[in-house]
Parts: structure tokens; C-alpha cells; sequence
């Protein structure tokens, strides 16, 4: 069978096969021979949010789906239990030692559950680059229907979770704050970052965590944007200008870095990003400032008083277009974006 035609890996990123492309993916559907292939089984999901319908109507052939509401749990939208996900993953054929394969129409939703997989112990995790935007910009065909669901999985196959240090809870950011040998950056808007918002319909408080150090997000009013890392079409930039934007705030993979958003999605692509360029000492925040700001013993820091037009960054409040669709998402009353 011919090999399809599809861009070499990544020469930038230490875990370049983690990252694929379209033709990767249509390449490996099709059982054509694929760089990097996966070393046994395989599943394939779409990532979403309540977007079961969505993909219904057309979707990337031989695709499962996985909800992030399976995942995680309102009112501070944290992971589920760790028994809870040792029944999940099996359920969806998922044990340690399956490559799982994700794209999402919002690539938040696919990076919140690559990070959460990761976590748990699942070895091979691999994320479409540009998610389903670049899916339907490469012409490929779609298919439609429900989920493709595989053989279930008899158990996890290993000890879960296999990396709890990928994931703080409050208490272990109070502690590193305590400490002061790690980094907290947090992946938020520049309106979130000094105040000005909390970015969320369903989080009251604006502010932030003090002495968290701005990793940069997307554009102001768009908790779903990440323009900050991404070229126009909605793909991961090179590292090279990540690394620099990072070392410019003063994150660098040589201290612990701990990241965080409002309640993990944004975190959870930086973290899989800096996963990817080969950052080792890296976990997210799971409660972020939804947590966080909710608890009236933490203290928590304002800036947008204290800050002139002259100081905010240049571009990201103007923003390029992320490349993936808003979703709504958590119905709490009233629907709302991330």
C-alpha cells in the first residue's frame, strides 16, 4: 500500500511524534504505512464538550468520542476520581499501554483529556495539530453517525495514576509558593492576568494568584483563544518563539513550572506543548483560578489598576482568529464559552 503523503515530524520538538498532522492520522486510518507508527493497538477520539451532535454530523473516520464532562466535574470543574477514570478509560478500549490518538473542533478539549491521560499512565498520547479546522482544510473526507466504539478493555493494565505529579491541587501550589523552587504561570488573557476579568460567566472574582508569572494565552474576551502559541492556521508555533516568549516572563524548564487558566483547558495545552518541546519538571494547576478565588483564606493580587495602556502587550488584544470553532460549553444556568 502507498505511503500518503504527509510533512516529516517536527525537527523542533523533543516528542515530535506526539504532534500529527491530517495525513498522519488519514494515513494510519486507511492502514497505510505512517512515520512513527504506533508500537500496538490504537483508538482514535474526538474530544468535546456536549458536542455529541456535532459529531454526528460529520467527524474523521473511525473516530470514538470522549466528553471532558467525563472527565471532570463541576462546580470547580476538577478531574473525576481516579477510581471513576480507572472504569472510564477501559470502557473506551483505553489501557496504559494504547496509543490514544485525539483532535477536537476546540483543541482545549482534546489537550485537557491528552493531559489527563498522560496522568493517568496512558504512554503513547498523541494530539492533531490544528485539530479539526486543519482536518476539513486538508479536504479529507468525513463520516458520519455515532461513535465508533471498540472492544472494551478488560482494566487499565497498570497502576493509575502513573504520573500524580503532572497535577497540582491547591494544596500543592500553597506549598510551592511556600517553597519558592517553582514557577506558577498562568495561562491566561492579559484581562484575566491583571484583573480586569475573570474571564468566566461563572467565576465572580477577577484577580490572580500571587507572584504567578504571565504565560500569555490568546485574545482578551476569548477564554477558547490561544492565539499566543499559534501561527494563523491554528497550529502550534515553532518552539523556538514559545521558549522565547516563556524566557521573556522568566519560565524556564529548568524549575518546576506549574500551570493554570480558570479551570484547566488553556493550562492543559501549555503544559502538553512544553510536554512536547521536552520540558520535564511541568504539571498543571487542576482547580486554577476558579479554585483558587473561591477560597477566601488565599490571597490574591490585582494589577489592572496599577497598569497603563503602554504596558500591555501589543497584538493579542487585537488577535488572530484561533483557527478551531467556539463550543458552548457547562450549561450552569445559561450557555457559556471557554
Amino acid at each position: 500500500m502507498n505511503r500518503i503523503p504527509s510533512p516529516g515530524p517536527r525537527r523542533d520538538l523533543a516528542r515530535a511524534r506526539h504532534l500529527v498532522t491530517p495525513a498522519w492520522i488519514a494515513g494510519l486510518v486507511a492502514g497505510a504505512p505512517v512515520a512513527a507508527p504506533p508500537a500496538g493497538a490504537w483508538r482514535l477520539f474526538e474530544a468535546g464538550c456536549g458536542a455529541a451532535a456535532a459529531f454526528a454530523a460529520g467527524h474523521v473516520p473511525r473516530a470514538g468520542y470522549l466528553d471532558t464532562a467525563w472527565f471532570e466535574r463541576g462546580p470547580l470543574w476538577n478531574k473525576v476520581p481516579d477510581a471513576e477514570l480507572a472504569r472510564l478509560l477501559p470502557a473506551h478500549g483505553i489501557r496504559h499501554d494504547v496509543t490514544v490518538v485525539l483532535y477536537g473542533r476546540n483543541v482545549l478539549a482534546a489537550a485537557r483529556i491528552a493531559h489527563l491521560l498522560l496522568v493517568a499512565g496512558v504512554a503513547d498520547v498523541r494530539l492533531l495539530d490544528g485539530g479539526f479546522a486543519a482536518w476539513q482544510r486538508a479536504g479529507l473526507a468525513l463520516e458520519a453517525g455515532p461513535p465508533r466504539r471498540g472492544p472494551a478493555a478488560a482494566g487499565f493494565g497498570a497502576a493509575l495514576p502513573a504520573r500524580p505529579d503532572w497535577l497540582f491541587d491547591m494544596d500543592g501550589v500553597r506549598r510551592l509558593q511556600a517553597d519558592g523552587r517553582g514557577t506558577l504561570v498562568s495561562i491566561r488573557t492579559w484581562d484575566e492576568f491583571v484583573g480586569r476579568t475573570s474571564g468566566y460567566g461563572y467565576i465572580d472574582a477577577s484577580g490572580e494568584i500571587p507572584g504567578a508569572l504571565w504565560g500569555r494565552a490568546g485574545v482578551d474576551g476569548d477564554v477558547n483563544s490561544m492565539a499566543a502559541f499559534h501561527d494563523a492556521a491554528g497550529c502550534m508555533k515553532p518552539a523556538a518563539a514559545i521558549r522565547a516568549m516563556w524566557a521573556a516572563a522568566g519560565i524556564r524548564p529548568e524549575r518546576q513550572v506549574v500551570f493554570y487558566c480558570g479551570t484547566g483547558w488553556r493550562a492543559s495545552l501549555a503544559f502538553f506543548y512544553a510536554w512536547l518541546m521536552g520540558w520535564e519538571r511541568i504539571a498543571v494547576y487542576d482547580g486554577g483560578w476558579c479554585e483558587w478565588s473561591r477560597d477566601p483564606a488565599n490571597p490574591v493580587v490585582r494589577r489592572g489598576a496599577h497598569r497603563t495602556a503602554s504596558q500591555e502587550p501589543a497584538g493579542e488584544s487585537a488577535g488572530a482568529a484561533l483557527g478551531a470553532a467556539r463550543v458552548p460549553i457547562r450549561f450552569t444556568g445559561s450557555w457559556s464559552t471557554r
